[in-house]
């Protein structure tokens, strides 16, 4: 398999990263109109009296604001800012991109982001799948390695539909080894004769 289908991306990833682009600055968009909140709490005072705002909730005291826009801002435009990057990947083919950029929406999306870092597994084990079988689906990646499996079996070597063929592959190898150098070579002692 070429080195270019492996760390490049097919048709059917790039439609998958165009939609996972789209989803997170969809979501990226709901952090940032959704109304945060913030709950502070205080212990009570003697006899379990509250400050004046809080609210005495189990034994604690407390009270429920507004966050401020700067407490959600940076990991709303971080979601924002690697969706783009992941989808210019895309746009590029390129693979490891992809799937670096949808680990960290992933991991910055928390709990909702595990899709995301599904997306970066998957295209990780189809670039596997690619290189040691020379197909990413699992029906074709399967095929192959019960061919393989086959062909190591019955003591024959395997070389998969569309490999280059090899005129004499028991050949030998006709380069010349690379010479000596002479400043890292120790010198050779010359040999005695025995008597």
């Amino acid at each position: 398999m070429p080195r270019e289908a492996i760390v490049g991306i097919d048709d059917l990833e790039k439609k998958v990263t165009y939609a996972a682009g789209a989803i997170a600055l969809l979501l990226a968009v709901l952090e940032f109109v959704k109304p945060t909140k913030v709950i502070v709490t205080a212990k009570p005072g003697k006899g379990n009296v509250c400050q004046s705002g809080f609210h005495l909730v189990s034994a604690l005291c407390t009270k429920t604001n507004a966050a401020h826009l700067s407490s959600y801002l940076p990991q709303v435009l971080a979601i924002v800012i690697i969706g783009a990057i992941m989808v210019i990947f895309a746009v590029k083919e390129k693979r490891a991109g992809v799937a670096m950029c949808a680990l960290l929406v992933g991991l910055a999306l928390g709990t909702v982001g595990f899709a995301f870092i599904l997306l970066a597994a998957w295209l990780i084990i189809r670039a596997f799948r690619l290189q040691k079988y020379g197909d990413a689906s699992f029906a074709g990646s399967g095929k192959r390695a019960r061919e393989m499996a086959q062909a190591k079996k019955e003591g024959r070597s395997y070389s998969p539909p569309g490999a280059p063929k090899t005129t004499n592959p028991s050949a030998p190898r006709t380069a010349n080894p690379p010479e000596a150098s002479k400043r890292y070579t120790p010198k050779k002692r010359p040999r005695t004769k025995k008597r």
